[in-house]
């Protein structure tokens, strides 16, 4: 099936590994010119030598937690592919384990780190996306998104993150910008904080996975990978202001 991706440009944030990082990699497999933006620069770099495809691959280090940052990145994409049509918002990160743990300070970190990243980028991105007659903005939110779990601030500022991307998809419509979220479940890369915990404690990950994955392991990388890459092309027009679930049943709600 051809996406008709080839020739966009795109935007993913939080790129330089993980779910973004294939993200990224997924699009640019389908002939799209891609930005990766991330904070390190040393690691950005690699994932940008890492990427092999038709089309374009650039870095920008930009912290899009600030408005400065956020605008940087989209100004790179115009000013370097000639424009924008698709946005990943997939930065983020979490915090306090535990309610007991979690104050006002450790809330506004979680937010900051994943609420306004994706609003930031979002109406940095806008006067390009109408520029060019529409486009595509993607949330990357989480199955602590769309119920209770996880560490408690993630799980307020995942949720927003959904509803927010509903609040866009509904007023944006009008200019053919296209929004959503997507859940990914427990996915395990290097690096990220599945891998360090089944490091850490084995036996209990082995009984996080009997018990909460019904498929009996985690999810990879390219699986959600593959889902975003399709949902952000013309083949996916009609999925507007959606929550989708990536998560091999891990979720309970309907």
């Amino acid at each position: 099936m051809d996406l008709g991706l080839s020739g966009k440009v795109a935007i993913v944030t939080g790129s330089s590994r993980g779910i973004g990082l294939g993200i990224a990699t997924s699009l640019a497999a389908e002939g799209a010119n891609v930005v990766l933006c991330a904070r390190d620069a040393d690691r950005l770099g690699a994932a940008v030598a890492s990427i092999a495809g038709p089309g374009r691959v650039v870095g920008v280090p930009a912290d899009v937690s600030t408005r400065a940052g956020a605008a940087s990145v989209v100004a790179a994409a115009v000013e370097q592919l000639g424009g924008l049509d698709v946005v990943v918002n997939n930065v983020g990160g979490s915090g306090a384990r535990t309610f007991d743990d979690m104050d006002e300070d450790d809330l506004s970190s979680v937010l900051g780190r994943n609420l306004f990243p994706a609003l930031s980028v979002s109406r940095a991105a806008l006067p390009a996306l109408r520029a060019r007659g529409g486009g595509v903005i993607a949330m990357i939110a989480s199955v602590w998104g769309r119920e209770a779990g996880g560490a408690p601030s993630y799980n307020i500022a995942k949720g927003a993150e959904i509803g927010l991307a509903k609040a866009m998809a509904r007023d944006l419509a009008k200019d053919g910008i296209r929004v959503f979220s997507v859940a990914p479940g427990s996915t395990l890369f290097p690096g990220g904080s599945w891998d360090r915990r089944v490091r850490e404690d084995p036996d209990g990950m082995a009984a996080f996975v009997e018990h909460e994955l019904p498929w009996g392991r985690f999810g990879t990388v390219p699986e959600i990978a593959d889902v975003v890459t399709f949902l952000v092309s013309p083949r996916a027009s009609w999925v507007v202001g959606s929550c989708v679930s990536v998560d091999g049943g891990q979720s309970r709600s309907f």
